[in-house]
């Protein structure tokens, strides 16, 4: 039997979150403004069987397939809320499951660093897939699991401030968000962020990203 470890839904996609997930997709690319839905699921390879029944429920597209060491991980999109609704509603079905199934999403770390320094931001230039971060910038990080809430986070913050998106990890052992612009919107982003986590409900989860 699957074991649901995330599942979200983003009712609009935000242009940079977009732009983001449609440079690190090997699939089918998201746009601005389309509706998504993230999976995921242990034992990984049965992500294939999930993005079955959703492909086949109603019509939508897949972003992203990924099947790591644990986990596997399931992006789809479209531009009708509806029909990402339905599929998801098609997914949590055949598994015998109910959206609150999923795990309760638990902040590891949760950072704000002001006036960032010049050096500081080269590593981070260095590593990301989205905007790059210049020297006084303030930077935003969260690390947090499951790792598919990553996205609803650096979704969430962007709606709520004018940011730079810089790099989102939703996949794997623990999810990643980092953020980059002025102080002031990071501060709104940062509490955006961490309030659309903490609004997610479900199953209680152990601290380490375990079950």
């Amino acid at each position: 039997m699957a074991d649901l470890r995330s599942y979200i839904f983003l009712d609009k996609l935000q242009p940079q979150v977009a732009s983001f997930f449609a440079t690190v997709s090997q699939g089918f690319l998201p746009i601005a403004g389309q509706a998504s839905l993230f999976v995921e699921i242990s034992p990984g390879m049965e992500i294939n069987f999930v993005t079955d029944v959703a492909l086949k429920s109603t019509k939508v597209t897949p972003g992203m397939q990924i099947i790591e060491r644990l986990y596997g991980m399931l992006e789809i999109h479209s531009d009708s809320q509806a029909d990402v609704r339905q599929a998801g509603a098609a997914i949590l079905d055949s598994l015998k499951l109910k959206e609150n199934s999923r795990y309760k999403p638990v902040i590891y770390s949760s950072s704000v660093i002001r006036r960032i320094d010049d050096y500081h931001t080269m590593l981070i230039n260095r590593t990301r897939h989205g905007n790059m971060i210049l020297p006084g910038h303030t930077l935003f990080t969260m690390e947090l699991a499951p790792a598919a809430y990553a996205a609803f986070a650096a979704n969430e913050a962007e709606k709520a401030a004018e940011i730079n998106i810089l790099e989102i990890r939703a996949f794997g052992s623990f999810g990643r968000v980092y953020l980059g612009g002025e102080e002031k919107d990071i501060d709104v982003a940062a509490r955006a962020a961490e309030a659309a986590i903490n609004s997610v409900t479900g199953r209680e989860m152990k601290r380490g990203g375990g079950v």
